[in-house]
């Protein structure tokens, strides 16, 4: 844990892109076992917090923490370390590896960190139970439903027990019905093994399922009264 409990921190975060700032001292702290979504209209650097957050991206300036690890300070192979094994991620169009099965998808995170084969295919077995697609597991990408992709894409988000999962617009490129089934078993997933997630939409009907929201405007995090 960070100093004032936060399983991951962020403050006066600082991003441009060129001449264009993207964050412009942004804070942002999620719990253990918390759901924040964060709002904003289309470029207004919530997608660029989620990333700093993640260690994807290096803000210019400020600091992100996370428990006892400073992100911002970290190199590139420590944080890349930190992402196979703590943080899980969901994107709009899933990103499952086309050549691979929807077992072998969810099971490649499992793979990476050392699990060996015949552990992480039960482990990810079960998650696509969990997610109700186990039914997909020898079939590819291409030959699934958009709503079984994305929800595969949950499974392997998941799979390595993460104690933070990042979810970019995860319901995007889905109509309500399925977007609804996935935020929901999203959220009740994550919530049982106590994973703090950071849910980045511009749908309001998507946001319902966090316990707070914050909302991105003009580089700038800002916590949406009510919500706390």
């Amino acid at each position: 844990m960070t100093p004032d409990g936060s399983l991951l921190e962020a403050r006066a975060l600082h991003k441009a892109y060129g001449p264009t700032p993207a964050l412009a001292g942004a804070d942002f702290t999620i719990r253990a076992g918390e759901v924040v979504a964060v709002m904003g209209p289309s470029g207004s650097g919530k997608s660029t917090l989620l990333h700093c957050l993640a260690g994807i991206i290096r803000p210019d300036s400020g600091t992100v923490r996370y428990g006892t690890h400073v992100l911002t300070g970290l190199g590139d192979s420590r944080c890349s370390a930190l992402r196979r094994s703590d943080f899980g991620f969901v994107f709009q169009f899933g990103q499952l590896v086309p050549e691979l099965t929807c077992l072998e998808n969810v099971a490649l995170p499992l793979r990476l960190n050392g699990t060996k084969r015949r552990d992480a295919e039960r482990q990810a077995r079960d998650w696509l139970a969990r997610l109700e697609v186990d039914g997909v597991a020898t079939q590819r990408p291409g030959e699934i439903s958009g709503g079984q992709g994305q929800r595969v894409a949950v499974a392997r988000a998941l799979a390595p027990h993460p104690r933070v999962v990042f979810a970019d617009e995860p319901t995007g490129a889905l109509d309500s019905l399925n977007g609804e089934r996935v935020m929901g078993l999203l959220t009740d997933a994550a919530r049982a093994t106590d994973a703090a997630v950071v849910l980045v939409t511009h749908e309001s009907r998507v946001a319902a399922y966090a316990d707070r929201e914050v909302v991105v405007r003009d580089g700038i995090a800002r916590e949406m009264a009510g919500t706390a």
